[in-house]
């Protein structure tokens, strides 16, 4: 490949994945052992591109201050996206530092390195004014659509209302740098540019080529909690993992300290300096994150479990994502779904979710939290509480 130039789009708040997001961007949340946006960088540089832009927005600093300048040895420089303006305009914020074909790709989903390769593959053989590449998935709906002639695009649909399309648009672009102009001719809707907009107008231009290059790499968004539980998995699934590998499903840090009596039922990743105790069973898809601690016969499954958390003995945590800081009580139980779960006014039936304790929230000893349930940051449910609704943050349930 001879593209060596990204920006990815990590500017997005991702209001769906409140309470998560309350204090971060969506891609800084965790898929396995990291966030999501490190996994996004690993597939590019391992594709060959040795120069990222990253454009920034909501929370910012939290990407800055968490990668630096570089990751894995490869330069980062930031573009700041002062107002969420619409992906389309999140792109223009590098215009003035890119001036060679580019890869575009979004900071909140997972892609293998050969999507990458595919596309700009294609860019370069293809002489397109844009590439874009397409996966075959039976969600297409709930995404943007693709509709191909041959390897040309014909139609691109945002979150079509039939179930009749299913190529969905993976996110993944290739550019040339005139591709800036014809953003800045996108008109507005309702003052944001959309990237999927600006493209689908190229694709109405008589005389230019937009082409759709179906891949078999993988790939998977994080949209609602239940999507990041499934990200994790994949995650695990491939062995995208930093820890050293005693063997090839339980990945445990150097500094981390395990009982010899716990019982990690693979795939799981225990981060730096967690501390795991005797008779605790982490797994099948337990990601413990950085100076976790998880005491004596605690039971963790399914479970993203993220920086500084403390689980303390006997408690169970199922099908659930669990934030920075969070607390635990002894014996508490939060139950796996499937559940209905309610996010902002609409309701979601039949997710496999036990619930999502967003950062600093302390179940009290001895809570039971009912599947589906959203726990806000800094909330806490007191000891012996059985909780059946969702919790804003700051919130004391007795």
């Amino acid at each position: 490949m001879t593209v060596t130039t990204a920006v990815v789009l990590a500017g997005g708040e991702g209001r769906r994945l409140r309470p998560l997001t309350a204090n971060r961007p969506k891609p800084m949340l965790r898929a396995g052992d990291r966030p999501i946006l490190a996994h996004v960088f690993n597939s590019l540089i391992e594709a060959g591109i040795t120069e990222i832009h990253v454009v920034i927005g909501y929370r910012g600093d939290r990407v800055q201050n968490h990668f630096g300048s570089a990751h894995d040895g490869v330069d980062l420089e930031y573009h700041r996206q002062k107002t969420q303006l619409g992906s389309g305009h999140a792109l223009l914020q590098a215009a003035g530092a890119v001036d060679e074909p580019f890869i575009v790709a979004n900071g909140d989903q997972l892609t293998e390195p050969s999507l990458v390769d595919d596309v700009a593959a294609a860019h370069e053989a293809g002489n397109a004014t844009a590439t874009v590449g397409v996966v075959r998935a039976s969600d297409a709906t709930r995404y943007g659509a693709v509709t191909l002639d041959g390897d040309e695009v014909v139609e691109l649909v945002e979150r079509p209302d039939d179930d009749e399309y299913h190529l969905l648009n993976a996110g993944v672009y290739a550019f040339g740098p005139t591709f800036f102009d014809v953003l800045e001719e996108t008109p507005r809707e309702q003052g944001s540019i959309s990237l999927p907009a600006a493209v689908e107008r190229v694709v109405e231009d008589e005389g230019a080529v937009v082409r759709g290059v179906r891949t078999e790499g993988f790939w998977t968004d994080a949209t609602y909690p239940w999507d990041l539980l499934a990200a994790s998995r994949n995650v695990l699934s491939r062995g995208w993992i930093a820890a050293p590998e005693p063997d090839p499903e339980r990945w445990v840090a150097e500094t981390a300290r395990v009982h010899d009596d716990a019982v990690l039922r693979g795939p799981v990743v225990v981060g730096p300096d967690a501390v795991i105790g005797p008779g605790v069973v982490l797994g099948p898809y337990a990601s413990i994150g950085r100076n976790v601690t998880v005491d004596a016969n605690a039971v963790v499954r399914n479970t993203v479990v993220d920086d500084d958390a403390r689980i303390r003995p006997n408690a169970t945590l199922v099908d659930s994502v669990v934030g920075q800081g969070v607390r635990l009580g002894a014996g508490a139980v939060v139950a796996g779904g499937p559940a209905d779960v309610q996010i902002g006014t609409t309701v979601h039936e039949g997710k496999q979710l036990g619930s999502v304790l967003a950062d600093r929230a302390t179940l009290g000893a001895g809570a039971v939290v009912s599947p589906g349930i959203l726990i806000g940051s800094d909330a806490t449910v007191e000891e012996g509480v059985r909780l059946r609704t969702n919790v804003d943050a700051n919130a004391n349930v007795r």
